[in-house]
């Protein structure tokens, strides 16, 4: 069929409403990332008080809880409802990120005495349980709201909260930085880096209350059959062991599971260690300036990067490979493996180049990351079981994220030079792996 901004021929009320819903939502998602990546900019901050490796082991200890959270609330998700879950989520991470900043307070002003790697590692660990629903949450809720058909068009806008999210995270956390250390140069008060997207939750949360809805009738619309694996089980109760064995006993689900866990080494393995080497490069004055652009505007090139992928990768699926999932990652996997050849070969080089090149990475791995944890779950998982297989799907991705935290922490103290090297292996993987599933389409049930 054609290519359509409307294939269900939703009525322009439907969708307003639909926008009205899922944009909340989307944004309360968003600052969940500031409140989940504020931790790399605190570690420049911070200085010799958080050491690389520390940073590894923290953000190793938030993410691997993160992956293995999933068990718990990918089910409750599917049981409870997205609205209720993203709630829980925000509340507890903006509870979280309180305790952080307090931490970071006591050590700065008030004298404590912390091991800062086990404090931050239980409290982001706890920070990123809590994170956990957010992904879960927003699946949910959006697998009830559009039909397969429609959701490339969601995959890019996942893409989108995703990037809008890293800029937060970079961006807004790195300025809160600056202006401390402008107004108190010898007392820059740090915390606010973990204060400050705790307060814009709460917001959030506050607008959630009101506005959001799990499902059209909620809102006084009519439910649809979204043409997806749940689609003929209107009327079937939940029940938690066949939604299991569905997910579980699903090869296209399980592949698209180990390509996320490459997704999540080699989107973390980017993200987060690029500003830390840009941060030394500053430090060791080799071309200042331009590290500094780098530097002061990752996250806004994050969003450009992830705005980019995620409306390309949401395009190309719906309009040219018939709302398949799996070619669109093959192709954006494809670039990525030549980007990263080019950061081997250009590590030490121009510091533009280098930029480029992790954007064009970026591009490529926030794409893939909104096509098969933010659409792919939805079809393949079901409206019944969105939630828990975007939960194993995602919980995979920081599975990834907290190998490359713990390998890259140790290889980039001996050697940047590992860094792209460590990352290339998981690109080829990622690429063999998309041609497995290259056909595949979520069957319905009649």
């Amino acid at each position: 069929m054609p290519y359509s901004r409307n294939p269900i021929k939703h009525s322009p009320a439907f969708r307003r409403r639909r926008i009205a819903n899922w944009l909340p939502l989307g944004l309360t998602y968003a600052f969940l990332y500031m409140a989940r990546y504020n931790l790399t900019v605190s570690k420049n901050a911070l200085g010799p008080l958080m050491s690389k490796e520390a940073f590894g082991i923290i953000f190793a200890a938030g993410t691997v809880t993160y992956a293995f959270s999933f068990l718990i609330n990918g089910p409750l998700t599917d049981r409870i409802g997205g609205k209720r879950a993203i709630l829980i989520g925000a509340t507890g991470s903006a509870v979280m990120n309180g305790v952080m900043g307090l931490m970071v307070l006591g050590m700065l002003e008030w004298g404590w005495s912390l091991n800062l790697t086990l404090a931050f590692s239980i409290a982001y660990a706890m920070n990123m349980y809590f994170q956990s629903y957010g992904a879960v949450a927003i699946v949910k809720v959006n697998s009830s709201w559009f039909h397969v058909r429609e959701r490339g068009i969601f995959g890019g806008i996942f893409g989108i909260l995703i990037s809008l999210g890293l800029y937060f995270a970079f961006d807004w956390s790195q300025a809160i930085v600056n202006w401390t250390e402008a107004v108190n140069p010898e007392h820059p008060q740090y915390w606010l880096v973990f204060f400050v997207p705790a307060v814009i939750l709460l917001f959030w949360i506050l607008l959630d209350i009101f506005v959001l809805r799990d499902h059209p009738s909620q809102a006084g619309y009519e439910d649809f059959d979204t043409g997806d694996a749940s689609s003929g089980e209107e009327d079937t109760p939940f029940v938690l062991k066949d939604i299991l064995r569905r997910i579980f006993t699903n090869p296209v689900i399980l592949t698209v599971g180990l390509i996320e866990l490459c997704t999540g080494v080699l989107r973390n393995g980017v993200m987060h260690w690029f500003p830390i080497f840009a941060n030394e490069r500053v430090e060791a004055l080799m071309d200042a300036p331009a590290w500094e652009f780098w530097l002061n505007n990752w996250g806004l090139m994050l969003m450009i990067a992830g705005a980019t992928g995620g409306m390309l990768a949401g395009w190309m699926s719906d309009h040219l490979f018939g709302s398949r999932r799996a070619p669109v990652a093959g192709i954006l996997y494809s670039v990525l493996l030549a980007a990263v050849i080019g950061m081997a070969f250009n590590l030490y080089g121009s510091p533009h180049v280098l930029g480029i090149l992790v954007f064009i990475i970026s591009i490529a791995v926030i794409g893939t990351h909104g096509m098969l944890s933010g659409t792919a779950t939805m079809d393949f998982g079901g409206r019944k079981a969105a939630a828990t297989a975007v939960g194993l799907i995602d919980g995979l991705v920081y599975l990834g994220t907290g190998i490359q935290s713990i390998s890259l922490g140790y290889i980039t103290s001996s050697d940047w030079q590992y860094w792209p090297i460590f990352l290339a292996p998981f690109a080829v993987i990622g690429i063999l792996l998309t041609i497995r599933i290259w056909h595949a389409i979520p069957s319905r049930k009649t």
